[in-house]
């Protein structure tokens, strides 16, 4: 069943600014977590709380956001993107300028989840937007520049964050993400407007039986689980790696920023790599690729029996971070190629459990492994790619039972 709605619309002259708009806040979710990451130390030191206890407010915000993106495509198939999307806009910067103002790290922590829910409301919104307005090879156009757009967000983020936090502490980098928010508002309310045409029912049966169905298929559940390895690299370094620059080799927040900066470029170019070699096949050069971290992680722990610095440590976390971007690119093509018919809700169910499984594990590993030098994140590093190999071989397993079953049938 479906309604019609009407409500405001673009306006043909400013589809272009709309469609601006949009792209720019696709990196959103990267600004939230990475532009506060050189003033972690700054944030536990001024609060007088453990590093464990700041690391936890990234953690609440990936878990947030990846249960924002399960329901919320269904949502604003419901009740519009527009709407949606300003309000969630002014409810973040409402939440941002609350943490700036508090030193109550248990107030942030609720902040921290309403930054993520209302963060992945808007980023599905405006992924949506493209497939309402556009389509055949402009929309192909378009879709082709999400994942170069989104890695923009924790390449340039940390970057700003460490020249916030030298000159103005840490609570400038909320008070920044509040004004940025505000301005989109502002610019949403002038420039954009709804996009979807048809409203649809909120039916929950329906929708929860496509996402058991899919969790289901084993194959697709461990690839999402390799997705959550992959990007968890990234994060146990976010986490940790502010602490070993600024406490262990003594260096400000400016070379932190910088060094997030410089890893996610790396993990760009893995996206860059996978993308050129996709018709390659997909299993072998997913061996070559975790054998490649394998060998680097394995050198990274040897080198430090003779030399460790800030270069040392960019270098091998540069290397293994491009795997991780390779890894997860393959593997996102992976899972949504699983359920073509049904991708809208693979791409959310994919993308809202890979964040919590981040989340989760990210938060165990610096635990188990806490943020003291190269040594232990290099030992972070081998855990995670240890287990991407193991499951990697069983989807291997699993995708050879399934081709020996189709050939059989």
């Amino acid at each position: 069943m479906t309604i019609t709605s009407k409500t405001k619309e673009i306006k043909e002259q400013h589809q272009g600014i709309a469609t601006l708009l949009a792209f720019a806040l696709l990196p959103l979710s990267g600004f939230a977590t990475d532009i506060y990451i050189p003033s972690l130390p700054t944030m536990a030191g001024e609060m007088q709380v453990s590093s464990i206890q700041v690391q936890l407010t990234l953690s609440i915000f990936l878990i947030s956001y990846g249960i924002s993106q399960l329901f919320i495509g269904s949502v604003l198939d419901s009740f519009g993107r527009y709407k949606v999307c300003l309000v969630s806009l002014l409810i973040f910067a409402a939440a941002s300028f609350v943490i700036a103002v508090t030193h109550n790290i248990y107030l942030i922590y609720v902040m921290r989840v309403i930054h993520g829910l209302t963060v992945g409301a808007i980023v599905v919104a405006k992924r949506a937007y493209f497939v309402d307005l556009f389509t055949g090879d402009k929309l192909k156009h378009y879709l082709s520049l999400f994942s170069i757009i989104w890695s923009t967000g924790p390449i340039v983020a940390p970057f700003v964050g460490g020249y916030l936090q030298t000159a103005l502490g840490w609570e400038s980098n909320f008070y920044f993400l509040a004004g940025f928010a505000l301005v989109f508002a502002i610019l949403e309310l002038i420039y954009s407007g709804e996009t979807l045409v048809h409203f649809t029912e909120f039916r929950l049966r329906k929708i929860v039986d496509i996402y058991v169905n899919m969790i289901k298929t084993a194959s697709f559940t461990l690839g999402i689980v390799m997705l959550g390895l992959a990007y968890c690299m990234v994060m146990v370094y976010n986490m940790t790696g502010p602490f070993i620059i600024e406490h262990h080799l003594q260096l400000t927040p400016v070379v932190a920023g910088y060094s997030s900066l410089v890893l996610g470029f790396a993990w760009m170019v893995g996206g860059f790599i996978g993308k050129a070699t996709i018709n390659k096949p997909f299993f072998r050069r997913l061996v070559i690729n975790v054998a490649m971290q394998l060998v680097f992680v394995i050198l990274m722990i040897i080198s430090l029996q003779f030399i460790t610095n800030l270069y040392s440590l960019i270098f091998f976390a540069f290397i293994i971070h491009v795997g991780a971007g390779y890894t997860f690119n393959n593997y996102f093509t992976f899972c949504l190629g699983k359920f073509p018919k049904n991708a809208g809700i693979a791409g959310g169910l994919t993308g809202g459990i890979t964040y919590v499984i981040v989340s989760f594990l990210s938060y165990g590993i610096v635990n188990v492994v806490p943020a003291k030098d190269e040594r232990n994140l290099s030992y972070s590093y081998l855990i995670m790619i240890l287990l991407s190999i193991i499951v990697m071989f069983v989807i291997f397993k699993m995708n050879q039972k399934e081709e020996k079953n189709k050939s059989l049938s």
